[in-house]
């Protein structure tokens, strides 16, 4: 079941949440660490790693699924609101508006992952680049429900890479993080740089994926599908 806007909102106020958010975010700008001047979007709930780009982009907008539902962001007392509600597979944006597109706990609760893909797709400029931050499916973090990471499909790295090129992205790299357990307990949260760092140097499997893409402008054409057409193209100039 997919978790709905009050429990990721209410998930990124814990300590859990807010470590996550931190190691998470650390991936996001590490792929992106210049945004100025940039449109920016933010699908599924990719607000908690957007908030940094709002000073810097030149516009930052978050569009949130109305299966999972909306809330406003930011706060009133900082800026106008930046979200919107609608159809993943139906952008309310024109073509080639957007030059980073986050993807956030959608890719993995989606029932309709490849039209979502595609109007990334589409939104995307030739320059454009994809994040795509979702659950592993060897981490523990997949494994249990407390997080929001443990609900919809995890991804392997190869899978990811598969389903990216499958839908005309070009995949230039898949990293992980969130070595540390997805355990409440003080200690553990006081532990986690050194769980991150130990997993950064190969020790352990990562909770989260972070998939980078770039937009793929020619598809190639399948050799079978290429010599069926000729064969048709072949048969209609006989007259047959």
């Amino acid at each position: 079941m997919r978790p709905d806007v009050v429990q990721l909102r209410e998930f990124y106020a814990t300590g859990l949440g807010q470590m996550a958010r931190r190691y998470v975010g650390r991936r996001v700008r590490e792929a992106w660490p210049d945004c100025k001047g940039l449109a920016v979007l933010g699908l599924g709930f990719a607000v908690p790693f957007l908030r940094p780009l709002l000073d810097e982009a030149q516009r930052v907008i978050a569009v949130m699924p109305a299966a999972q539902g909306v809330l406003r962001w930011p706060p009133p007392a900082e800026q106008p609101s930046h979200v919107c509600l609608a159809d993943e597979t139906d952008l309310p944006l024109p073509d080639e508006s957007m030059d980073r597109v986050l993807v956030v706990h959608s890719l993995e609760n989606s029932d309709d992952v490849r039209p979502m893909l595609r109007e990334c797709w589409r939104v995307m400029p030739s320059t454009g680049r994809l994040l795509l931050v979702v659950p592993n499916r060897l981490g523990i973090w997949a494994r249990l429900e407390r997080t929001p990471f443990g609900h919809g499909r995890p991804y392997t790295p190869p899978q990811l890479v598969s389903l990216l090129q499958e839908n005309l992205f070009t995949p230039l790299s898949v990293r992980s993080c969130l070595f540390t357990p997805p355990l409440r307990w003080k200690l553990m949260l006081r532990s986690a740089p050194a769980f991150e760092n130990l997993g950064q140097r190969g020790f352990g499997v990562g909770g989260v994926l972070v998939a980078e893409a770039s937009k793929q402008i020619y598809a190639a054409v399948r050799p079978m599908a290429l010599g069926r057409r000729r064969a048709l193209t072949a048969r209609s100039t006989d007259g047959r």
